[in-house]
């Protein structure tokens, strides 16, 4: 492979997260001279090129009609930031009635882009002929699969998505040993996702795809590429063999950390030791809640800390006390390993993150896979879960009271990133796809 430029075509789901892993690696694949091309929803136009990428742009609904006539420009994501915030009342309730308020309109949403793009994708595979393909997503698009090339699965949620009767069910956020939970979430999934499940299955196979695996979402991939830290994964109870062995279909990485960012610019005096930093963050979904995000600024005004705040879409309407700074963005790569502590929804791409530098963690998991990782993390002991819509400020400073003064767990998880850093999961995320362009695990043309 040394020197031989290659094609990789990258298919993420339009949100930040997959996104930006995929941002991640396809940098690393960029500077090893391939041409790397970003079949991207449309509202990501021009970001993607400004790092260096070729964007194949997908439309994943019909273009709406603006109301005066002209075409607006979307922000990158936009329709996904809309959707939570319209749903949000939802994620109060139990995991397993999101099932049928949350979970499945979601995927239905999803499934509706992957019919709607299928055409495009066929033809941007036929100009492109790529080497590789590569999806970051949690339903199919059969035109990956069916491409005269191999094709790479990214699971860039929660590993719970790779199925095992001995771990709890994806989406639940249960605790591992509560099997009676498992089976009635189980039966609550089979109940409101089957069918949905079966329409979705018979198009994909309709366009000349395998059939998909019992009421999942997705096909397997040539390679299998999941990215979560040793500490939490699941493999006692859901053991996958021939785990990153070479030429494996299973490969895992512990950490994904782009390095697109620009240095964090942060107010003076805010990282000078004095106090502890802390990094509060909903993700760029989540902080459309401004509720929420109210809250927890307010639980934490006054107090002997300095905070960090990710303020999200909606910064104009969240104003910060005197011991806090934040952006509606912010370098989150290059500001944790300023802090100390780590205030998440926990999203895979912050967990991870927050792993890499190796930071403990509150978590109040808002939807999908948060849940799962907030779970883990807490019944693992590297952080504090709690109830994100019933948390007291009382709660709320003594989880982030305690974690700060926990030096044992703060020095493990020194010692945990340092070794996860060493990994170098981008470089090797990109040694796996890389790979794939060689392999005879690959479809010939």
């Amino acid at each position: 492979m040394a020197g031989e430029s290659r094609t990789f075509l990258f298919l993420p789901e339009s949100a930040y997260g997959p996104t930006n892993n995929c941002i991640g690696i396809g940098n690393e694949l960029l500077k090893r001279g391939h041409r790397l091309v970003f079949a991207a929803e449309r509202s990501w136009d021009g970001k993607l090129a400004a790092l260096g990428f070729e964007e194949a742009l997908v439309d994943l609904a019909p273009p709406a009609e603006p109301a005066d006539g002209q075409e607006e420009e979307q922000d990158a994501g936009q329709f996904w930031k809309d959707y939570i915030k319209e749903i949000s009342p939802e994620f109060a309730k139990p995991t397993i009635d999101q099932l049928e308020t949350v979970s499945k309109p979601i995927m239905q949403e999803l499934i509706d882009g992957a019919i709607h793009a299928e055409p495009q994708l066929k033809e941007i595979i036929a100009q492109l002929r790529p080497d590789v393909v590569v999806e970051d997503n949690v339903v199919a698009f059969p035109a990956l699969v069916t491409a005269p090339a191999p094709f790479v699965r990214i699971v860039s949620c929660n590993p719970l998505e790779i199925r095992g009767q001995g771990i709890a069910p994806v989406l639940s956020g249960l605790p591992e040993d509560d099997a009676q939970a498992h089976a009635e979430f189980r039966a609550r999934y089979d109940q409101t996702h089957r069918p949905m499940w079966a329409d979705f299955n018979r198009w994909v196979q309709e366009q000349g795809a395998p059939a998909l695996p019992e009421l999942e979402f997705m096909h397997p991939g040539d390679v299998n590429l999941y990215i979560y830290p040793e500490e939490l994964d699941y493999l006692g109870r859901r053991p996958l063999p021939g785990l990153n062995e070479p030429g494996s279909v299973w490969q895992r990485v512990e950490s994904s950390v782009r390095e697109t960012e620009a240095d964090a610019q942060l107010p003076p005096g805010f990282a000078d030791g004095s106090l502890p930093l802390i990094y509060f963050s909903l993700g760029s979904l989540g902080s459309a809640d401004v509720g929420l995000m109210r809250r927890v600024v307010s639980a934490l005004a006054d107090q002997p800390y300095r905070v960090i705040v990710s303020k999200g879409p909606l910064h104009e309407e969240i104003e910060l006390p005197e011991n806090m700074w934040g952006e509606e963005f912010l370098p989150q790569t290059t500001i944790l390993p300023l802090v100390d502590l780590v205030i998440t929804h926990g999203g895979n791409n912050t967990t991870t993150e927050a792993f890499h530098f190796g930071k403990p963690m509150v978590l109040l998991p808002l939807f999908w896979d948060q849940y799962d990782n907030a779970q883990r993390v807490h019944e693992k002991g590297f952080g504090v879960r709690l109830d994100t819509y019933g948390f007291t400020p009382e709660q709320l400073r003594a989880a982030v009271d305690g974690l700060l003064a926990d030096t044992a767990l703060r020095e493990r998880m020194a010692g945990i990133g340092e070794r996860i850093r060493a990994g170098r999961g981008v470089t090797r995320a990109a040694d796996v796809i890389e790979a794939a362009a060689g392999s005879a695990a690959g479809r010939a043309a």
